[in-house]
C-alpha cells in the first residue's frame, strides 16, 4: 500500500493539471499560429509561468486498490500483481489467465 500523502499529492497534482489545462492549450495554440519569433518566446515565457505540478507529463497513473504507482493497467486500473490474484480469484469477469 502506498503512502496516503503521495496519494494525496498526485490528487492535488491532477486538481492542478485541470485547473491549468485551458490556459496551456491556449497558449500552445497561439504559439503554433504566430509566425514572429520574438512573439514565441513571450508566450513561452507566459507558459512556464503555471506551476510546475499543474503540467500533465508529472501525472502518474497509481492503482485503485493499492495506490501503487508501476505496473498498471490501463483498462483495469489495477497494478500487475493485483490484476493477477483478482483473475485467478474470479472477480473479474472476461478476463483468464493465461497457459502454455
Amino acid at each position: 500500500m502506498a503512502k496516503k500523502s503521495l496519494i494525496y499529492r498526485e490528487k492535488k497534482r491532477q486538481k492542478l493539471e485541470q485547473k491549468y489545462h485551458l490556459i496551456r492549450r491556449s497558449l500552445k495554440k497561439e504559439i503554433s499560429e504566430i509566425p514572429s519569433l520574438s512573439e514565441k518566446w513571450k508566450i513561452h515565457g507566459k507558459l512556464q509561468s503555471p506551476p510546475r505540478n499543474s503540467a500533465p507529463t508529472r501525472l502518474h497513473r497509481r492503482c485503485f486498490s493499492t495506490g501503487r504507482p508501476r505496473a498498471n493497467y490501463r483498462d483495469f486500473g489495477l497494478s500487475g500483481h493485483i490484476l493477477r490474484e483478482m483473475v485467478q480469484a474470479c472477480l473479474l469477469p472476461g478476463a483468464t489467465r493465461s497457459s502454455w
